[in-house]
């Protein structure tokens, strides 16, 4: 059942004074044609509280109306890369002045993740120049020459991967570093 119009302050009074007056529950109920456990309510919070009106509820209002979470909700679906400083932009438009940090805890709240996107930090001109030297020195390489490179590849690699990579490198490894796997060094035996 959905919620059903707030009393007035009136309605209230004249409850609490009926009560007053010697009145109970069931009688007020079906005096004023409201319900019982409405009558109870109203009754409790006037006992303890000494008020009938609805007392302040914690925490700070929403900022964000439903209109402008669903707004939000929407344009967050439909274009998943929408920054929150563009969300804020189109909230100020509809006549809404929020921060990045509501948006946020909206999105969240709805099942969105907000993310910063990541800054990926610019080549230096170091970098570009050792790319262009590496990529000029071995524009003529053959794609046999491209085949004895080890490329890196996924943390989650096969067995049959690693086999091939210790092929590759048994094949092209070099004698003075075989010599050194072995245990010698400059052509000196190894130690017994």
């Amino acid at each position: 059942m959905g919620k059903t119009k707030e009393l007035s302050k009136d309605f209230r009074d004249k409850i609490v004074d009926l009560y007053k007056a010697g009145m109970g529950y069931k009688a007020i109920s079906k005096k004023l044609d409201e319900k019982v456990t409405t009558v109870c309510a109203i009754i409790r919070k006037w006992k303890k509280y000494n008020i009938t009106v609805n007392r302040p509820r914690p925490g700070a209002p929403c900022k964000i109306s439903p209109r402008g979470v669903s707004l939000i909700m929407r344009k967050a679906k439909n274009q998943p890369r929408t920054t929150r400083e563009e969300l804020v932009n189109d909230l100020k438009a509809a006549g809404t002045t929020v921060s990045k940090k509501p948006i946020g805890n909206t999105l969240r709240r709805n099942g969105l993740k907000s993310c910063s996107a990541r800054q990926v930090p610019l080549l230096k001109k170091a970098h570009v120049q050792a790319r262009l030297k590496f990529a000029n020195e071995h524009i003529n390489d053959s794609e046999r020459d491209w085949e004895k490179v080890l490329w890196p590849t996924s943390p989650h690699r096969q067995e049959d991967e690693r086999g091939h990579d210790r092929k590759i490198l048994g094949d092209n490894l070099l004698a003075s570093a075989r010599a050194l796997k072995n245990g010698s060094w400059m052509g000196l035996p190894a130690r017994q």
